[in-house]
């Protein structure tokens, strides 16, 4: 076994141990963990079954999750979420587009990706049929300075799924981090090959979780997002989609990895 083997199977093992998790998991067992446009629109359900979740592109960053409970989760909550109060938003500190110091006193659960302390932020909460977590990451400060863990990859796990939303990621995942994340289905990628770090790096984060749904999103205009489809559709299958919505279930999963792109920006 190789040594990138062994750290990942240790690292899943000591998953209480990781950064951004709990030493405890709350709440109901991690499956994910057994295994290692329209910025105006309001958005209307139908009713999910149990084995669907609904995700939603509202913009930028900001994604909608629905579980088949009703649970609504905002990511890279920034103060809208398509005329939606959620029940959960999910935060990180790269920009103000990316994050709101005065979130609705509605919004029950404000999870926040960085921590103000030395420790790092940690988030493994479950609300209603969800279970929420998150993996740190650092953020890379010019060419050389890099702020430990003060970005989150946050992990839903809904409806047999595991959803990953990788926030503003700046490196490439080490085995330790893929230990922590564990198992992902779908995952919400940013595609700007700038701010967040370079098209060929990103796609090595994603042939290295091994993810069947791939999410673009941190688009910043069209060429930005043909430039990261012409590398992707050379490993991925791509999709592209006339909604800004697609339900998800483990049952219809693509057989190959497969990049869905919704409209919006």
């Amino acid at each position: 076994m190789s040594m990138r083997a062994i750290t990942f199977a240790f690292a899943a093992v000591l998953i209480g141990l990781a950064p951004g998790s709990t030493a405890k998991a709350q709440g109901q067992p991690s499956e994910c963990l057994a295994i290692a446009q329209n910025m105006g629109a309001r958005f209307q359900f139908a009713a999910l079954t149990e084995n669907e979740a609904r995700i939603t592109f509202v913009g930028h960053s900001t994604f909608l999750i629905e579980s088949p409970a009703g649970i609504k989760i905002a990511t890279d909550f920034a103060g809208w979420a398509g005329g939606v109060t959620p029940d959960v938003v999910t935060m990180n500190r790269a920009h103000a587009t990316h994050y709101t110091d005065n979130p609705d006193p509605a919004i029950k659960h404000v999870l926040r990706g960085w921590s103000d302390t030395e420790n790092p932020a940690q988030h493994d909460v479950t609300v209603g049929d969800v279970r929420i977590r998150n993996v740190t990451t650092d953020i890379r400060f010019g060419n050389t300075s890099r702020e430990k863990d003060a970005n989150s990859i946050f992990v839903f796990e809904v409806a047999g799924l595991c959803i990953g939303h990788l926030g503003h990621l700046h490196h490439e995942l080490t085995p330790e981090h893929i230990g922590w994340i564990g198992r992902l289905d779908v995952v919400m990628v940013p595609v700007d090959g700038r701010y967040t770090m370079p098209t060929e790096n990103m796609m090595t984060v994603l042939q290295d979780i091994k993810v069947r749904v791939i999410i673009p999103m941190h688009i910043f205009g069209p060429d930005t997002l043909a430039a990261f489809v012409a590398e992707a559709e050379k490993k991925f299958k791509v999709e592209y989609r006339n909604e800004p919505v697609m339900v998800v279930s483990a049952d219809t999963l693509p057989k190959e990895p497969t990049l869905f792109v919704l409209p919006g920006r």
